[in-house]
Parts: structure tokens; C-alpha cells; sequence
């Protein structure tokens, strides 16, 4: 964490939602952009063969895929304004084919990227307090956040200021750039966990203590060819002991990780053959050996981050929840898109907005730029300017006021943007799959685009309720199937794509890995394979109860022989 930072006096007002940069974060982005912009040269001249460019285009978020570069765009904690969603939108516009692809990390890429460009997007970038720094390579990735931090009505504490913190102290931490493999840290401060916090490396939940914040501690979680859900290491942590306490987890992990195999080289890995037991006592060791006061966190630093944020003002009217009321009862499919789309603000007269990237038919997680300069609008008429990408590849409005709602929603009527379908099987998550990932097995998007096609009715999918379909087109689960109450993953059969299905996985309180249900079948069977899975449930479901709980409830027999007895 930068001391300079903290030193330097903000110069203008802070947005909100996210952290304000000043000239000294200014002046560090631009040097980079300028060294990239001199390796980039060198490659192109031939100076730098492939192997020696590829470690220093992946720390600048640049990937080589399929067809083209792909730059992924680092999101901090999932939060950016409507500034820096504009210039997104010219990028897509510029030097893209018209799109971005919002990720599960809270990220956006552009996946037809020339590589004499890259130096001129990371400059634009920059410009508005963005970049593309450890969006890839072995290191501490973004960090992410609750989509609904700051405003949802069950949160017991804020946690964007604290992965601010984390953010500021892990990016180009001198000890962990070349980490054994990647690394992924999410935060919460919500008791109900929508970080997947039990799925990645380390997991925080933040919550009020007796003395000050303090942190309950997951490690070791981790989906890809060997999924784990992730160990309670420790409850309250004290908030000034944060930065040590993960700096003594990380350390150890960069000690003792394998880097014989790359698949063997994640921390859940190393969490497991050392037992939760046996990498505590040496996590312990490490933390007591360290000079704390060197990474002490004191209550002034936090105050000093917290400051450089804007807070919006709410001023709701006081029959703001009534003429929402009014507008629900005249208007059918708004009161179908705010029972779906929306989630309870702490302020009274507030709601949050949820905007669907998930059309019926459509790519999940895509936007075009229009689209993407049409958030940025109504971010800024109805939002304070503050936009949120989630983890599950959709968009949020954090702060609606209730009585503008109706408009707000017209608004993404008129931008393709007002799918009611969020938490239902509409809702898919997918990566990009085989159209653009040189890793995947299978393609991801196709599979999406039917299924979603196939449950468009949006009375069917009410109907079906909670149901989370996540689809991945290799074991890596960049699309998170592990998790998914319905999982897809797309494998490879003699050159032919197939689709390995799992059930009963969860990425919440109740974090689960679903269990395969059988062989794997073809693209259009798979389709028809789910539709006989919901059938299923829908028969056999009592009154409330979700696909997952029916799943837990009456096992994989009965699901089974929905797929498979007819075959």
C-alpha cells in the first residue's frame, strides 16, 4: 500500500462508490502504459521473441487467444462510474467489434484486440483511472466485492474500502508477482455470502466486532480440474492485524506451493496435503515471526482510503415506496422485471436495480458499446453516476430511488436492457468457450444462446424459480459449472463437442460441488437433457422449495433417470 497515496491530498471530488486516484496513482499508471508501449515496439520489431513478451503482455492483462489478443480491464471490486463506462464503450467501438464481455470476475475483455493498439486502449485507460494490471499472469488477481456493497439492507458492514486496501497492497507487491499460480481474494460484509467466498483462495467476510471490524478467514477454495470448497482458517480477525495476517497466508503459500505441475500448483492444493490444521500452524508461525507493526492497518490509514470515496446523498421523497407501489399495480411487466431485477436498500425510499445481460437467445455478459454508453446515461439520471458489475456477469444500479424506477426501467426497455430474469434459469453464466479460448474443449456460447432460447417464456421461468445454470467449456470452470445448481461442462470426444452435466452445486452459505450425473451427450441432447431435468423438479418440488433443495431432498436417482432412461 502506497504511503505517498495516502499523503497526497484528493484534488477534486471523489465518485461514488469507488476509490478517487490522485497525480501520484496518475503519474504510476502512465510510466506503465509507456514501458508496455516500448515492450510492445520491441515486439513488433522482433526484438522480443514470444517467449520473453508473454509473461510482461500477461501482467498488462494482455492474452493471446484463439483468433485474436484478448485485454482484460480490471473492474476493482466490481465498481466503476460513468466516465470510465463511456470510454469502455469507445474502446468496444474503436478497437473491438462493437462489444465487451463482462466476466465472472467482476472484469470486462475485449476479445479482438490488435496488438500496436494495446498501448494506445492501456493510455485511454488511464486516462480514466483504469488499467489492465494483474487482470492476469501469477499474481493476485482483482479483487472482488458483493455487487450490492454500500446498499444492500442485509449488510452488516461496507467492504469496499477494505478491498480498496487489499487492492492497493497487492498490486505489484514485490513477493507475489510470480506467485506459483493465480490468485483470487473476494470480500463480503454480508452474514449471506454472494462472493463465492468459500470458492476462492481466500474469502473474507468483514463484520462489526467488539473492539472495530474484524474479518472471518476462508482459504483453499477453487473450482477448475480439482474443485474445493474452502476452509473457515479463522474467525475476527482484527482489522489492523488484515494486511499481516494475509501477507503471512500468501507467504506461505509462495513458499511452499508447488511449481512442479501446474495443476497441482493452486493453494487449495498445497491447503490439502498440508491439512487446514498443518497450513494453519504455519501461517501462525509466519504471522508471529513478522514485524506486525511494519503492516499494522491503524484505524487512520482506513479512515485516510475511506475518505477518497463518495458517498451518495439519499434523498428520497417520503411517498417514493407508494408511487412505486402505484406504478407495480398499473404496469404487469414492470412489477414482473422489480420482482426479479431488484434487491432491498438499507435507505428507506431506495431500491437497488439489477440490469440483465442475459437476452433471451443473447451471448451472457455481453453488451454492445451502445449499450454500454446507455448504462453510463441512466447511471448518471438515476444512480449518482455509480455502476456495478457482478460476479454473475449482470449489471447494478446501486442507489434507485423507488418513485423513479418505472422510468429508469423504460430506459432499459428502449436499450434491449429490461430482460426480468435475473436468479432464474435465464440467468446463465458461460465464458467464452471454444469461439475464442484456446484452453476449451467445447463451445459455451451456443449451448447458452438455446437454453436460453428454449426458457424465454418469462411466466416458465418464474414458475421454475430459483434455478442457476453455469456452463464452462473446459475443466479450468472460468464459468464456474462446479457452482452451478446445474452444471455444464464441455468436453472433447474423439474432436467432438460433449456436455458433462453436475448437479446440486452451490456457490452461497450452503457452498456445494455438484456431483456428475452421468455420460456426457451431445449439444442439442443436452438441451433437451435439462428440460427433462426441470420437468422433473417441477413434478416432484413441494410447495417453496428451489430445484437445488428438491436435488438435496430426493438425490440424483430420480434426475437421472430423466436423462437417461429413455436414451
Amino acid at each position: 500500500m502506497s504511503a505517498e497515496i495516502l499523503a497526497t491530498p484528493d484534488t477534486g471530488a471523489a465518485p461514488v462508490g469507488h476509490y478517487a486516484y490522485d497525480q501520484v496513482d496518475r503519474a504510476f499508471l502512465h510510466d506503465r502504459v509507456e514501458q508496455f508501449r516500448d515492450q510492445v515496439a520491441r515486439r513488433l520489431s522482433g526484438a522480443l521473441s514470444e517467449d520473453e513478451f508473454k509473461p510482461l503482455r500477461l501482467m498488462n492483462g494482455l492474452y493471446l487467444q484463439l483468433h485474436a489478443y484478448m485485454l482484460r480491464v480490471a473492474i476493482p471490486y466490481g465498481i466503476l462510474d460513468s466516465r470510465q463506462m463511456r470510454e469502455l464503450a469507445h474502446i468496444a467501438r474503436t478497437y473491438d467489434r462493437d462489444y465487451g464481455h463482462f466476466t465472472t470476475r467482476q472484469n470486462i475483455q475485449f476479445n479482438w484486440i490488435r496488438l500496436e493498439d494495446t498501448p494506445d486502449i492501456l493510455a485511454r485507460l488511464a486516462a480514466v483511472d483504469m488499467h489492465a494490471i494483474q487482470t492476469s499472469g501469477n499474481c493476485i488477481r482483482n479483487i472482488t466485492c458483493d455487487q450490492f456493497a454500500g446498499a444492500a439492507v442485509d449488510e452488516l458492514l461496507d467492504p469496499r474500502v477494505h478491498a480498496e486496501i487489499l487492492r492497493q497492497w497487492s498490486t505489484l507487491h514485490p513477493e507475489f508477482s510470480f506467485l506459483p499460480r493465480k490468485f483470487k481474494i473476494a470480500i463480503s460484509g454480508s452474514p449471506n455470502d454472494r462472493v463465492a467466498a468459500r470458492f476462492h483462495d481466500i474469502g473474507l467476510v468483514a463484520k462489526p466486532g467488539r473492539h472495530g471490524t474484524v474479518f472471518d478467514v476462508f482459504v483453499g477454495g477453487g473450482m477448475g480440474r480439482t474443485p474445493v470448497v474452502g476452509v473457515h482458517l479463522r474467525d475476527n480477525l482484527p482489522e489492523e492485524d488484515l494486511l499481516a495476517y494475509l501477507e503471512a497466508m500468501v507467504r506461505v503459500y509462495n513458499e511452499y506451493g508447488r511449481r512442479d505441475n501446474i495443476y497441482k500448483a493452486r493453494i487449495k492444493i498445497l491447503v490439502q496435503a498440508l491439512g487446514a490444521e498443518g497450513y494453519r500452524e504455519k501461517v501462525d508461525a509466519e504471522f508471529a515471526a513478522m514485524d506486525r507493526a511494519r503492516y499494522r492497518l491503524p484505524p487512520e490509514t482506513v479512515a485516510a482510503i475511506r475518505a477518497r470515496f463518495g458517498t451518495p446523498v439519499l434523498d428520497a421523497p417520503s411517498d417514493a415506496a407508494d408511487r412505486l407501489a402505484e406504478a407495480r399495480r398499473t404496469d404487469a411487466l414492470f412489477d414482473r422485471w422489480v420482482r426479479t431485477n431488484t434487491h432491498p436498500h438499507r435507505a428507506a425510499g431506495y431500491i437497488s436495480a439489477v440490469v440483465s445481460l442475459k437476452p433471451d437467445g443473447g451471448i451472457p455478459g455481453d453488451a454492445t458499446s451502445a449499450q454500454i454508453d446507455a448504462i453510463a446515461d441512466i447511471a448518471d439520471r438515476f444512480s449518482f453516476g455509480e455502476i456495478r458489475i457482478s460476479h454473475m456477469q449482470n449489471i447494478v444500479l446501486g442507489h434507485v430511488r423507488q418513485d423513479q424506477l418505472h422510468a429508469l426501467w423504460q430506459e432499459l426497455g428502449r436499450a434491449g436492457l429490461a430482460s426480468a430474469n435475473i436468479g432464474l434459469i435465464g440467468d446463465i453464466i458461460a465464458c467464452p468457450g471454444l469461439d475464442y479460448c484456446s484452453l476449451a474443449n467445447a463451445r459455451s456460447i451456443p449451448i447458452a444462446q438455446k437454453l436460453s432460447a428454449r426458457f424465454a417464456n418469462p411466466a416458465l421461468q418464474e414458475r421454475i424459480g430459483d434455478l442457476q445454470i453455469k456452463i464452462s467449456g473446459c475443466i479450468n470452470a472460468c464459468g464456474h459449472h462446479h457452482a452451478g445448481h446445474i452444471g455444464i461442462l464441455g468436453v472433447d470426444k474423439k474432436g467432438e463437442e460433449f456436455f458433462q452435466l453436475t448437479l446440486g452445486g452451490s456457490a452461497g452459505n450452503d457452498a456445494a460441488i455438484g456431483q456428475i450425473l452421468g455420460p456426457a451427450l451431445p449439444e442439442d441432447a443436452t438441451v433437451d437433457a435439462i428440460a427433462h431435468l426441470v420437468d422433473a423438479y417441477l413434478v416432484h418440488r413441494t410447495d417453496g422449495e428451489r430445484f437445488l433443495d428438491t436435488y438435496r431432498r430426493l438425490g440424483a436417482a430420480l434426475f437421472k433417470d430423466a436423462v437417461y432412461a429413455l436414451a
